[in-house]
Protein backbone atom coordinates (compact mmCIF):
# COMPACT_ATOMS: atom_id res chain seq x y z
CA UNK A 1 0.00 0.00 0.00
CA UNK A 2 3.05 2.04 0.74
CA UNK A 3 4.06 2.18 -3.31
CA UNK A 4 0.03 3.09 -4.25
CA UNK A 5 0.49 5.86 -1.44
CA UNK A 6 3.57 7.51 -3.02
CA UNK A 7 1.52 6.81 -6.79
CA UNK A 8 -0.92 8.89 -5.43
CA UNK A 9 1.39 11.75 -4.13
CA UNK A 10 3.07 11.68 -7.60
CA UNK A 11 -0.24 12.32 -9.43
CA UNK A 12 -0.72 14.97 -7.41
CA UNK A 13 2.82 16.61 -7.88
CA UNK A 14 2.20 16.03 -12.15
CA UNK A 15 -1.71 17.55 -11.50
CA UNK A 16 -0.23 20.39 -9.93
CA UNK A 17 2.62 21.23 -12.57
CA UNK A 18 0.04 20.42 -15.35
CA UNK A 19 -2.90 22.89 -13.99
CA UNK A 20 -6.02 20.05 -14.72
CA UNK A 21 -8.07 20.69 -11.99
CA UNK A 22 -10.67 21.74 -13.72
CA UNK A 23 -10.50 18.56 -15.39
CA UNK A 24 -11.45 16.99 -12.20
CA UNK A 25 -13.50 19.39 -11.21
CA UNK A 26 -16.35 18.13 -13.72
CA UNK A 27 -16.46 14.92 -11.93
CA UNK A 28 -16.27 16.47 -8.63
CA UNK A 29 -19.16 18.25 -8.63
CA UNK A 30 -21.96 17.22 -5.71
CA UNK A 31 -24.53 15.55 -7.64
CA UNK A 32 -27.83 17.28 -7.42
CA UNK A 33 -29.60 14.30 -5.76
CA UNK A 34 -31.30 15.63 -2.68
CA UNK A 35 -30.65 11.82 -0.82
CA UNK A 36 -27.27 10.46 -1.66
CA UNK A 37 -26.28 7.98 0.59
CA UNK A 38 -24.14 9.28 3.80
CA UNK A 39 -20.45 9.04 3.99
CA UNK A 40 -17.38 10.58 5.30
CA UNK A 41 -16.24 13.66 3.94
CA UNK A 42 -13.78 13.52 1.54
CA UNK A 43 -10.64 15.38 0.61
CA UNK A 44 -10.17 17.50 -1.96
CA UNK A 45 -9.09 15.48 -5.26
CA UNK A 46 -8.04 12.19 -3.95
CA UNK A 47 -11.49 11.68 -2.39
CA UNK A 48 -11.31 9.19 1.07
CA UNK A 49 -8.51 7.19 -1.08
CA UNK A 50 -5.77 7.67 1.62
CA UNK A 51 -7.99 6.56 4.41
CA UNK A 52 -8.87 3.40 2.94
CA UNK A 53 -5.28 1.47 4.19
CA UNK A 54 -4.21 -1.93 2.80
CA UNK A 55 -7.36 -3.29 4.57
CA UNK A 56 -10.27 -1.73 2.90
CA UNK A 57 -12.72 -4.37 3.97
CA UNK A 58 -12.61 -3.18 7.45
CA UNK A 59 -12.32 0.03 7.22
CA UNK A 60 -15.22 0.38 5.63
CA UNK A 61 -16.86 -1.95 7.65
CA UNK A 62 -16.01 0.22 10.88
CA UNK A 63 -17.02 3.55 9.05
CA UNK A 64 -20.46 1.66 7.51
CA UNK A 65 -21.42 1.35 11.74
CA UNK A 66 -20.88 5.25 11.28
CA UNK A 67 -22.83 6.23 8.71
CA UNK A 68 -25.20 3.71 7.78
CA UNK A 69 -25.28 0.26 5.68
CA UNK A 70 -25.70 2.26 2.56
CA UNK A 71 -22.52 4.75 2.73
CA UNK A 72 -21.09 7.06 -0.27
CA UNK A 73 -17.68 7.69 -1.20
CA UNK A 74 -15.35 9.33 -3.52
CA UNK A 75 -12.34 7.85 -4.68
CA UNK A 76 -10.32 9.90 -6.16
CA UNK A 77 -12.78 10.85 -9.04
CA UNK A 78 -15.30 7.59 -8.53
CA UNK A 79 -18.02 8.48 -7.07
CA UNK A 80 -18.99 4.93 -5.25
CA UNK A 81 -21.64 2.99 -2.90
CA UNK A 82 -20.70 0.71 -0.51
CA UNK A 83 -23.30 -1.70 0.80
CA UNK A 84 -22.61 -3.24 4.20
CA UNK A 85 -25.68 -5.00 5.32
CA UNK A 86 -28.25 -8.03 4.15
CA UNK A 87 -31.01 -5.95 3.75
CA UNK A 88 -29.39 -3.81 1.45
CA UNK A 89 -27.52 -6.26 0.04
CA UNK A 90 -30.99 -7.80 -1.24
CA UNK A 91 -32.16 -4.22 -2.59
CA UNK A 92 -29.42 -3.83 -4.38
CA UNK A 93 -29.30 -7.46 -5.99
CA UNK A 94 -32.57 -8.44 -6.09
CA UNK A 95 -35.02 -5.64 -5.96
CA UNK A 96 -33.18 -3.44 -8.24
CA UNK A 97 -30.84 -6.33 -9.79
CA UNK A 98 -31.05 -5.10 -13.40
CA UNK A 99 -30.72 -1.22 -12.38
CA UNK A 100 -26.98 -2.34 -11.22
CA UNK A 101 -26.25 -5.26 -13.50
CA UNK A 102 -23.70 -3.27 -15.32
CA UNK A 103 -19.94 -4.00 -14.41
CA UNK A 104 -17.53 -1.83 -13.71
CA UNK A 105 -14.91 -2.71 -16.22
CA UNK A 106 -11.50 -3.16 -14.59
CA UNK A 107 -7.47 -36.07 -10.36
CA UNK A 108 -6.35 -33.83 -8.77
CA UNK A 109 -7.13 -34.51 -4.92
CA UNK A 110 -5.25 -38.05 -4.91
CA UNK A 111 -1.98 -35.84 -5.99
CA UNK A 112 -2.53 -33.27 -2.90
CA UNK A 113 -3.24 -36.03 -0.69
CA UNK A 114 -0.18 -37.55 -2.05
CA UNK A 115 1.72 -35.15 -2.05
CA UNK A 116 0.95 -33.94 1.91
CA UNK A 117 1.99 -37.82 2.61
CA UNK A 118 5.66 -36.70 1.13
CA UNK A 119 5.86 -34.08 3.14
CA UNK A 120 4.91 -35.74 6.37
CA UNK A 121 6.73 -38.81 5.88
CA UNK A 122 10.42 -35.96 5.82
CA UNK A 123 8.61 -34.08 8.51
CA UNK A 124 8.36 -30.70 6.47
CA UNK A 125 5.69 -28.46 6.28
CA UNK A 126 2.85 -27.90 3.77
CA UNK A 127 2.36 -24.43 2.43
CA UNK A 128 -1.75 -25.02 1.90
CA UNK A 129 -1.96 -22.28 -0.22
CA UNK A 130 0.76 -22.98 -2.88
CA UNK A 131 -0.85 -27.16 -2.71
CA UNK A 132 -4.30 -25.79 -2.78
CA UNK A 133 -3.67 -23.52 -6.14
CA UNK A 134 -1.80 -26.40 -7.67
CA UNK A 135 -4.67 -28.97 -6.87
CA UNK A 136 -7.38 -26.30 -8.14
CA UNK A 137 -5.53 -25.79 -11.36
CA UNK A 138 -5.22 -29.52 -12.18
CA UNK A 139 -9.10 -29.88 -11.53
CA UNK A 140 -9.82 -27.27 -13.26
CA UNK A 141 -7.58 -28.05 -16.26
CA UNK A 142 -8.48 -32.01 -15.96
CA UNK A 143 -11.99 -30.53 -16.24
CA UNK A 144 -11.98 -27.96 -18.76
CA UNK A 145 -9.35 -29.84 -21.60
CA UNK A 146 -8.48 -33.19 -20.40
CA UNK A 147 -4.73 -33.02 -19.23
CA UNK A 148 -3.05 -31.88 -16.24
CA UNK A 149 -1.71 -27.84 -15.81
CA UNK A 150 0.08 -28.40 -12.52
CA UNK A 151 2.32 -31.01 -13.07
CA UNK A 152 5.94 -29.33 -12.53
CA UNK A 153 7.48 -31.51 -14.51
CA UNK A 154 6.31 -30.19 -17.99
CA UNK A 155 7.00 -26.86 -19.56
CA UNK A 156 3.68 -26.14 -20.70
CA UNK A 157 2.05 -26.90 -16.94
CA UNK A 158 5.03 -24.71 -15.17
CA UNK A 159 4.26 -21.66 -17.75
CA UNK A 160 0.60 -21.64 -18.11
CA UNK A 161 0.60 -22.06 -13.80
CA UNK A 162 3.05 -18.83 -14.00
CA UNK A 163 0.72 -16.62 -16.25
CA UNK A 164 -2.12 -17.59 -14.43
CA UNK A 165 -0.17 -16.52 -11.33
CA UNK A 166 1.15 -13.13 -12.93
CA UNK A 167 -2.35 -12.50 -14.40
CA UNK A 168 -3.96 -12.59 -10.96
CA UNK A 169 -1.59 -10.70 -9.41
CA UNK A 170 -1.47 -7.77 -11.83
CA UNK A 171 -6.20 -7.71 -11.85
CA UNK A 172 -5.51 -7.24 -8.23
CA UNK A 173 -2.84 -4.51 -7.97
CA UNK A 174 -4.51 -1.34 -6.91
CA UNK A 175 -4.67 0.91 -10.04
CA UNK A 176 -4.88 4.38 -10.28
CA UNK A 177 -6.71 4.72 -13.34
CA UNK A 178 -9.26 2.90 -11.61
CA UNK A 179 -10.11 6.01 -9.32
CA UNK A 180 -8.83 8.97 -11.78
CA UNK A 181 -10.16 7.85 -15.42
CA UNK A 182 -8.31 10.71 -17.44
CA UNK A 183 -5.06 8.70 -16.17
CA UNK A 184 -6.34 5.57 -18.53
CA UNK A 185 -4.13 6.60 -21.23
CA UNK A 186 -0.92 7.17 -19.21
CA UNK A 187 -0.74 3.86 -17.77
CA UNK A 188 1.30 5.03 -14.91
CA UNK A 189 1.76 1.83 -13.32
CA UNK A 190 2.64 -0.26 -16.20
CA UNK A 191 -0.81 -2.74 -15.20
CA UNK A 192 -2.28 -2.51 -18.85
CA UNK A 193 0.92 -3.27 -20.28
CA UNK A 194 1.60 -5.93 -18.29
CA UNK A 195 -1.98 -7.55 -18.44
CA UNK A 196 -1.71 -7.05 -22.28
CA UNK A 197 1.33 -9.25 -22.25
CA UNK A 198 -0.18 -12.42 -19.79
CA UNK A 199 -3.09 -12.57 -21.35
CA UNK A 200 -2.09 -12.18 -24.52
CA UNK A 201 0.28 -15.28 -23.90
CA UNK A 202 -2.56 -17.04 -22.35
CA UNK A 203 -4.15 -16.98 -25.44
CA UNK A 204 -1.33 -18.71 -27.57
CA UNK A 205 -1.31 -21.63 -25.13
CA UNK A 206 -5.25 -21.67 -24.87
CA UNK A 207 -4.85 -21.69 -28.90
CA UNK A 208 -2.19 -24.72 -28.94
CA UNK A 209 -4.74 -26.00 -27.46
CA UNK A 210 -8.23 -25.85 -28.67
CA UNK A 211 -5.92 -26.38 -32.28
CA UNK A 212 -4.59 -29.40 -31.26
CA UNK A 213 -8.65 -30.59 -30.26
CA UNK A 214 -9.88 -29.71 -33.16
CA UNK A 215 -7.21 -31.30 -35.71
CA UNK A 216 -7.84 -34.62 -33.30
CA UNK A 217 -11.52 -34.49 -33.99
CA UNK A 218 -10.78 -34.82 -37.37
CA UNK A 219 -9.12 -37.92 -36.89
CA UNK A 220 -11.57 -41.33 -37.73
CA UNK A 221 -10.96 -43.02 -34.54
CA UNK A 222 -11.34 -39.76 -32.16
CA UNK A 223 -13.00 -40.62 -28.94
CA UNK A 224 -14.92 -37.99 -27.39
CA UNK A 225 -13.38 -37.02 -23.70
CA UNK A 226 -16.78 -35.23 -22.66
CA UNK A 227 -15.31 -32.47 -21.53
CA UNK A 228 -15.80 -28.63 -21.47
CA UNK A 229 -13.63 -28.07 -24.56
CA UNK A 230 -15.32 -30.91 -26.08
CA UNK A 231 -18.83 -29.66 -25.77
CA UNK A 232 -18.15 -26.60 -26.48
CA UNK A 233 -16.78 -27.43 -29.93
CA UNK A 234 -20.11 -30.05 -30.05
CA UNK A 235 -22.10 -26.49 -29.44
CA UNK A 236 -20.47 -24.79 -32.54
CA UNK A 237 -20.84 -27.65 -34.84
CA UNK A 238 -24.27 -28.42 -33.83
CA UNK A 239 -25.72 -24.95 -34.46
CA UNK A 240 -23.36 -24.48 -37.21
CA UNK A 241 -21.44 -21.62 -36.30
CA UNK A 242 -17.98 -20.80 -37.04
CA UNK A 243 -16.00 -21.04 -33.98
CA UNK A 244 -15.44 -17.87 -32.15
CA UNK A 245 -12.22 -18.18 -30.84
CA UNK A 246 -11.97 -14.87 -29.60
CA UNK A 247 -15.16 -15.68 -27.44
CA UNK A 248 -14.12 -19.11 -26.14
CA UNK A 249 -10.40 -17.80 -25.03
CA UNK A 250 -11.95 -15.03 -23.11
CA UNK A 251 -14.54 -17.86 -21.16
CA UNK A 252 -11.98 -20.21 -20.75
CA UNK A 253 -9.68 -17.61 -19.34
CA UNK A 254 -12.24 -16.40 -16.60
CA UNK A 255 -12.81 -19.83 -15.95
CA UNK A 256 -9.30 -20.35 -15.15
CA UNK A 257 -8.39 -17.06 -13.08
CA UNK A 258 -11.70 -16.67 -11.19
CA UNK A 259 -11.26 -20.48 -10.18
CA UNK A 260 -7.97 -21.15 -9.06
CA UNK A 261 -7.02 -18.49 -7.01
CA UNK A 262 -10.24 -17.87 -4.78
CA UNK A 263 -10.24 -21.42 -4.29
CA UNK A 264 -7.39 -21.92 -3.44
CA UNK A 265 -7.59 -18.78 -0.74
CA UNK A 266 -10.36 -20.10 0.43
CA UNK A 267 -9.32 -23.54 1.33
CA UNK A 268 -6.02 -21.93 2.90
CA UNK A 269 -8.32 -20.23 5.06
CA UNK A 270 -10.52 -23.31 5.96
CA UNK A 271 -7.17 -25.21 7.17
CA UNK A 272 -5.48 -22.13 9.27
CA UNK A 273 -8.87 -22.24 11.13
CA UNK A 274 -9.09 -26.00 11.44
CA UNK A 275 -5.69 -25.64 12.57
CA UNK A 276 -6.50 -22.66 15.02
CA UNK A 277 -9.48 -24.45 16.02
CA UNK A 278 -8.16 -28.15 16.93
CA UNK A 279 -11.17 -29.10 18.45
CA UNK A 280 -12.94 -28.02 15.42
CA UNK A 281 -10.45 -30.36 13.22
CA UNK A 282 -11.24 -33.57 15.27
CA UNK A 283 -14.69 -33.29 14.97
CA UNK A 284 -14.45 -32.79 11.29
CA UNK A 285 -12.11 -36.13 11.26
CA UNK A 286 -14.47 -37.95 13.03
CA UNK A 287 -17.53 -37.47 10.85
CA UNK A 288 -15.28 -38.30 8.22
CA UNK A 289 -14.30 -41.77 9.71
CA UNK A 290 -17.88 -42.16 10.68
CA UNK A 291 -19.29 -41.88 7.43
CA UNK A 292 -16.76 -42.89 5.23
CA UNK A 293 -14.41 -45.20 7.34
CA UNK A 294 -10.70 -44.77 8.08
CA UNK A 295 -8.26 -45.38 6.24
CA UNK A 296 -11.03 -45.11 2.94
CA UNK A 297 -10.48 -42.16 0.22
CA UNK A 298 -13.37 -39.55 0.58
CA UNK A 299 -15.12 -39.71 -2.59
CA UNK A 300 -17.30 -36.56 -4.02
CA UNK A 301 -19.84 -37.71 -3.39
CA UNK A 302 -19.51 -38.45 0.10
CA UNK A 303 -19.31 -34.78 0.61
CA UNK A 304 -23.67 -34.70 1.14
CA UNK A 305 -23.63 -36.57 3.82
CA UNK A 306 -20.92 -35.13 6.01
CA UNK A 307 -22.87 -31.90 7.42
CA UNK A 308 -20.43 -30.66 9.79
CA UNK A 309 -18.04 -30.39 7.07
CA UNK A 310 -20.65 -28.18 4.62
CA UNK A 311 -20.74 -26.39 8.22
CA UNK A 312 -17.08 -25.41 8.26
CA UNK A 313 -17.22 -24.81 4.45
CA UNK A 314 -20.26 -21.97 5.04
CA UNK A 315 -18.49 -20.97 8.08
CA UNK A 316 -14.97 -20.03 6.21
CA UNK A 317 -17.52 -18.28 3.59
CA UNK A 318 -18.61 -16.17 6.49
CA UNK A 319 -15.59 -14.65 8.02
CA UNK A 320 -13.27 -14.77 5.16
CA UNK A 321 -15.00 -14.22 1.74
CA UNK A 322 -12.36 -14.76 -1.10
CA UNK A 323 -13.82 -11.65 -2.61
CA UNK A 324 -14.94 -9.01 0.15
CA UNK A 325 -16.36 -6.35 -1.83
CA UNK A 326 -17.77 -9.16 -4.93
CA UNK A 327 -17.26 -7.88 -8.25
CA UNK A 328 -17.89 -4.01 -8.28
CA UNK A 329 -21.55 -2.93 -9.79
CA UNK A 330 -22.06 0.12 -11.70
CA UNK A 331 -25.50 2.28 -11.76
CA UNK A 332 -27.28 2.21 -15.03
CA UNK A 333 -29.80 5.21 -14.01
CA UNK A 334 -30.58 7.14 -10.44
CA UNK A 335 -32.28 4.09 -8.44
CA UNK A 336 -32.99 4.57 -4.94
CA UNK A 337 -31.64 2.17 -2.29
CA UNK A 338 -33.48 2.47 1.39
CA UNK A 339 -34.42 6.08 0.83
CA UNK A 340 -31.24 7.09 -0.72
CA UNK A 341 -29.83 7.59 -4.18
CA UNK A 342 -27.76 5.57 -5.94
CA UNK A 343 -26.75 8.12 -8.77
CA UNK A 344 -26.39 6.77 -12.45
CA UNK A 345 -22.90 5.66 -13.08
CA UNK A 346 -22.00 5.05 -9.08
CA UNK A 347 -19.37 1.99 -8.69
CA UNK A 348 -21.43 -0.43 -5.78
CA UNK A 349 -19.46 -2.31 -3.88
CA UNK A 350 -21.20 -4.63 -1.86
CA UNK A 351 -18.77 -5.56 1.25
CA UNK A 352 -19.64 -9.41 2.17
CA UNK A 353 -17.07 -9.02 4.51
CA UNK A 354 -18.88 -6.55 6.34
CA UNK A 355 -22.40 -8.34 6.14
CA UNK A 356 -20.32 -11.51 6.69
CA UNK A 357 -19.68 -10.27 10.22
CA UNK A 358 -22.79 -7.93 10.81
CA UNK A 359 -23.89 -8.64 14.81
CA UNK A 360 -27.34 -8.04 13.68
CA UNK A 361 -27.46 -11.16 11.24
CA UNK A 362 -24.66 -13.08 13.63
CA UNK A 363 -24.37 -13.95 17.22
CA UNK A 364 -20.60 -13.62 17.98
CA UNK A 365 -19.82 -12.65 14.57
CA UNK A 366 -15.65 -12.74 14.83
CA UNK A 367 -15.71 -16.33 16.40
CA UNK A 368 -15.32 -19.66 13.92
CA UNK A 369 -18.25 -21.25 14.97
CA UNK A 370 -19.43 -23.87 12.08
CA UNK A 371 -22.48 -25.21 14.91
CA UNK A 372 -24.66 -21.92 13.47
CA UNK A 373 -25.14 -23.47 10.27
CA UNK A 374 -26.29 -27.27 11.87
CA UNK A 375 -29.78 -27.17 11.27
CA UNK A 376 -29.61 -24.24 9.68
CA UNK A 377 -31.28 -23.25 5.92
CA UNK A 378 -29.07 -20.29 5.12
CA UNK A 379 -26.65 -21.33 2.02
CA UNK A 380 -24.27 -19.41 -0.05
CA UNK A 381 -26.21 -19.72 -3.53
CA UNK A 382 -27.64 -15.97 -3.90
CA UNK A 383 -30.87 -16.40 -1.77
CA UNK A 384 -29.56 -15.43 1.84
CA UNK A 385 -28.44 -12.23 1.63
CA UNK A 386 -26.60 -12.61 5.22
CA UNK A 387 -23.87 -15.10 3.32
CA UNK A 388 -23.10 -14.42 -0.55
CA UNK A 389 -19.53 -15.00 -0.56
CA UNK A 390 -20.70 -15.68 -4.36
CA UNK A 391 -22.59 -12.53 -4.96
CA UNK A 392 -26.70 -13.08 -6.34
CA UNK A 393 -28.79 -12.38 -8.70
CA UNK A 394 -28.16 -12.31 -12.22
CA UNK A 395 -24.40 -11.04 -12.13
CA UNK A 396 -23.75 -14.30 -9.42
CA UNK A 397 -20.56 -16.29 -9.81
CA UNK A 398 -21.36 -18.61 -12.43
CA UNK A 399 -18.60 -21.11 -10.95
CA UNK A 400 -20.03 -21.22 -7.81
CA UNK A 401 -21.68 -25.07 -8.31
CA UNK A 402 -17.96 -25.86 -8.63
CA UNK A 403 -16.59 -24.41 -6.02
CA UNK A 404 -18.72 -26.09 -3.93
CA UNK A 405 -18.05 -29.45 -5.23
CA UNK A 406 -14.42 -29.23 -4.72
CA UNK A 407 -13.75 -27.38 -1.26
CA UNK A 408 -15.55 -29.92 0.67
CA UNK A 409 -13.62 -32.65 -0.99
CA UNK A 410 -10.08 -30.56 -0.66
CA UNK A 411 -10.97 -29.86 2.97
CA UNK A 412 -11.91 -33.52 3.81
CA UNK A 413 -8.74 -35.16 1.74
CA UNK A 414 -6.51 -32.77 3.94
CA UNK A 415 -8.35 -33.47 7.30
CA UNK A 416 -9.31 -37.28 7.15
CA UNK A 417 -5.64 -38.85 7.41
CA UNK A 418 -3.50 -35.99 8.81
CA UNK A 419 -3.15 -33.54 12.16
CA UNK A 420 -1.78 -30.32 11.49
CA UNK A 421 0.44 -27.98 13.56
CA UNK A 422 1.88 -24.85 12.86
CA UNK A 423 5.60 -24.48 11.59
CA UNK A 424 8.02 -23.09 13.93
CA UNK A 425 6.47 -24.73 16.94
CA UNK A 426 3.96 -21.96 17.11
CA UNK A 427 0.50 -22.93 19.08
CA UNK A 428 -2.36 -23.09 17.09
CA UNK A 429 -3.97 -20.40 19.72
CA UNK A 430 -1.16 -18.31 18.58
CA UNK A 431 -1.05 -18.42 14.82
CA UNK A 432 -1.23 -15.11 12.81
CA UNK A 433 -4.82 -15.21 11.27
CA UNK A 434 -4.58 -11.51 10.06
CA UNK A 435 -5.44 -10.78 6.14
CA UNK A 436 -4.35 -8.61 3.42
CA UNK A 437 -6.66 -7.41 0.74
CA UNK A 438 -6.05 -7.40 -3.08
CA UNK A 439 -8.03 -8.61 -5.52
CA UNK A 440 -9.04 -11.64 -3.56
CA UNK A 441 -8.87 -12.04 0.56
CA UNK A 442 -5.40 -13.32 1.46
CA UNK A 443 -3.95 -14.75 4.42
CA UNK A 444 -1.02 -12.12 5.87
CA UNK A 445 1.22 -14.72 5.79
CA UNK A 446 0.82 -18.08 3.79
CA UNK A 447 0.17 -20.78 6.17
CA UNK A 448 2.93 -23.55 6.61
CA UNK A 449 2.00 -26.42 8.69
CA UNK A 450 3.22 -29.89 9.24
CA UNK A 451 1.02 -32.82 8.51
CA UNK A 452 1.10 -35.81 10.69
CA UNK A 453 -0.29 -39.11 9.60
CA UNK A 454 -3.38 -40.25 11.78
CA UNK A 455 -2.80 -44.20 13.37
Amino acid sequence: MEDFSYVIYLVLFCWSLLGAFRLVSSHWRKPSHAKLPPGPAPLPVIGNLLSLGDRAHRTLADLARIHGPVMSLKLGCVTSVVISSAAAAKEVLQKHDLSFSDRAVPDGVDELVEHVRECAGASNPVEIGQAAFSTTLNLLSNTIFSMDLADPSSETAREFKGLVSDLMAAVGEPNMSDFFPFLRRMDIQGIRRRLTGYTAGMSKMLDRFIDGRVMARKESNYRPVNDVLDVLLDICEENNDELDRTNMQHLLMDLFAAGTDTTSITLEWAMAELIHNPAILSRVREETDRVIGRGNLVQESDTASLPYLQAVVKETFRMHPSTPFLIPRRAREDTEVMGFTVPRGAQVLVNAFAIGRDPESWEDPDSFRPERFLGSEIDVKGRDFELIPFGAGRRICPGYPLALRMLPLMVASLVQGFDWKPEGGVSPKDMDMEDVLGLALRKARPLRAIPIPVQ
